[in-house]
């Protein structure tokens, strides 16, 4: 499973959690802390970080702890995240925003290369990703964007750019 293709014309990269971070997880049964990865069934829509997807009920999932890719800053954090138990095709498309969460709100969080939060961040209303992630990427000083659920704050994805 490829967390990244290279893209065509488009300009930006959804990154879905690495493959050799699911791979441990599925087979060490420890997250990032080393706390035991918890096995559960899916109840619909549960957001995926493996294919940046919903999941279908009765999907068979893990649960763990995932520390996003940052330079180590008081910003790095550990967080929840949902993935398949068992190894997946990946993202239908890494250099288009995730169809499943098209219509979602997100908070898109930025980063500088440091690794700090940037004042670009923004709450993302359900409504033309693409074009609120490029006004956010028009700042040259931004790096990289985690895309966050509003409620819970859990990490969903990272997005770069493509040059």
């Amino acid at each position: 499973m490829s967390t990244a293709s290279k893209p065509t014309s488009e300009t930006f990269w959804f990154h879905a959690i690495p493959t050799a971070v699911l791979d441990a997880a599925r087979s060490g049964g420890v997250d990032a802390r080393g706390v035991p990865v918890e096995r559960i069934v899916a109840e619909g829509r549960d957001p995926l970080r493996c294919c940046l997807r919903g999941a279908e009920p009765g999907e068979s999932l893990i649960l763990f702890g995932y520390e996003p890719p940052l330079p180590a800053t008081p910003y790095r954090e550990i967080g929840a995240v949902l993935a398949h138990a068992e190894p997946c095709a990946g993202p239908a498309s890494t250099t288009s925003y995730p169809a499943d969460w098209c219509a979602r709100p997100q908070v898109f969080r930025a980063y500088d290369r440091r690794g700090w939060i940037h004042d670009a961040t923004r709450l993302y209303d359900g409504r033309d990703a693409e074009r609120v992630l490029a006004e956010m990427f028009a700042d040259p000083d931004v790096e990289r964007v985690h895309s966050r659920n509003i409620t819970w704050g859990c990490y969903m994805f990272t997005i770069t750019r493509t040059a």
